[in-house]
């Protein structure tokens, strides 16, 4: 049976370390500071043959206005909201706070059931807070170091009793489509969160004024059509010369992961200041993964002459990512849900186009079709043979073509069949790899030798 744990607890208590511990991979970003989680991140944990779903949360902190720490204390209450079990952390070094007894207090509340974890008690360092959690009034607490993984045999008794108690939801059958993950990336500020709020009608992820407010990846899951869509939120990237806070470099990491586990990646811009080099640095790294790629223009209820934008947009993309031409532009607005329509059918599109595959027999014509009207050259004076194509993966579409002298090939003409055959088949808004074999003729030794 499934159910679902949400990690509670003050600033630095070890929240994410535990995550991590209980997932089994270091999906949560983890610093010394405080406050370092701020959106709700789930995953799937498992102790022995006890599997369920794990959120990690903000740290708790006491203020109710408008602020970025008010915000994150919002989605904390909401998790609270979502889960099965509560995983109340405290810090034993630290001891017993006020702030841990206000907020055990509150999850008293909610009715949920409560496991207490006395965080951070290997060796003797924490004994007198252990002592104390029994205080707080949630239970006896469990003696745990998410660091080095002691007590995960009294965590799981705790989870298996508490389990025992949680009346399972009907699942639906949602088919067998595969699961479609999308990474939307950007600069600092250009509203990927939001977007995915937009898209998903719910205020999950924390959004504001404030630049760089997403520092870890985080993965939210949409259904849409029956199918099911995993939307990565990450980082805001800037240029790498601007990156030296540790914990940015962090985040930017995390970013990058997210990226390659996507099948589809928006890259989602400012379309009032679209046009920076970090973009076209973020375009072209796409193209390097191999993922398709779809270019959003954001905020564009802000923008005065929008075919000017649009048509630099796609002049940048011309010339700095022949690899992925015809990359569909989208403009939306997240804030208004402009456009927001045309999202979907995009990504399933440019999804399509990556996995598609072209028989062989098709791609054999198609090359004699243009080495007769574009035949290759002789250096020389020694003609290249050019015998046969064929694909040998798709995600992203990968031909392997048999050439006399691929040495020896200019870069033009290979350029020449690549674009070719984006025409022909239709392959827009993915990169290409096609890579050169050598290939002699069996049953004649000397031949192009």
């Amino acid at each position: 049976m499934s159910f679902s744990v949400a990690i509670i607890g003050r600033p630095n208590v070890g929240k994410s370390t535990l995550f991590n511990r209980l997932t089994g991979k270091k999906l949560a970003l983890v610093d010394d500071r405080p406050g370092v989680t701020r959106d709700r991140r789930e995953g799937d944990a498992k102790i022995s043959d006890l599997a369920f779903k794990l959120i990690d949360t903000a740290g708790l902190e006491d203020v109710s206005d408008d602020s970025l720490e008010a915000r994150m204390r919002e989605q904390t209450e909401l998790a609270v909201d979502d889960c099965d079990i509560i995983l109340f952390l405290i810090d034993a070094r630290a001891g017993v706070t006020p702030l841990d007894s206000f907020f055990a207090e509150r999850v008293r509340q909610s009715g949920k059931p409560i496991v207490l974890v006395a965080n951070k008690c290997e060796g003797k360092g924490g004994d007198n807070g252990y002592y104390e959690a029994f205080s707080l009034g949630l239970g006896d607490p469990i003696q745990f170091s998410a660091e080095h993984g002691e007590g995960l045999a009294q965590l799981y008794d705790a989870l298996k009793e508490h389990s025992g108690f949680i009346i399972p939801e009907e699942e639906e059958d949602e088919g067998e489509d595969e699961t479609l993950n999308i990474a939307i990336i950007g600069r600092p500020n250009a509203g990927k969160s939001t977007l995915i709020n937009a898209l998903i009608g719910d205020d999950r992820l924390m959004t504001g004024p404030e630049a760089g407010i997403t520092r870890d990846s985080i993965a939210v899951t949409w259904q849409q059509d029956r199918q099911t869509l995993r939307l990565y939120d990450t980082a805001g990237m800037r240029r790498r010369a601007k990156v030296q806070d540790k914990l940015e470099k962090l985040s930017v990491s995390d970013g990058l992961r997210a990226v390659q586990f996507a099948h589809v990646v928006i890259l989602l811009l400012d379309a009032q200041s679209p046009l920076d080099r970090q973009d076209k640095i973020l375009a072209q790294l796409v193209a390097r993964e191999g993922r398709g790629l779809i270019v959003a223009l954001n905020k564009w209820d802000l923008v005065e002459d929008g075919q000017a934008v649009r048509a630099k947009v796609q002049e940048m993309l011309d010339l700095d990512m022949p690899e992925s031409r015809g990359v569909e532009i989208i403009s939306v607005s997240a804030l208004t849900g402009r456009g927001l329509n045309k999202l979907l059918p995009a990504i399933r599109a440019t999804y399509e186009v990556w996995n598609k595959r072209v028989p062989t027999a098709q791609l054999n014509r198609w090359l004699d079709g243009v080495v007769q009207a574009h035949p290759p050259p002789a250096p020389g004076g020694r003609r290249i043979k050019l015998r046969y194509v064929t694909q040998i993966k798709t995600r992203p579409p990968t031909f392997v073509l048999s050439c006399s002298r691929p040495d020896v090939l200019p870069g033009s003409y290979t350029r020449y069949l690549v674009n070719s055959l984006r025409e022909t088949f239709d392959l827009w808004g993915t990169p290409i790899r096609f890579r050169m074999l050598k290939g002699n003729n069996p049953y004649d030794s000397k031949s192009d030798k």
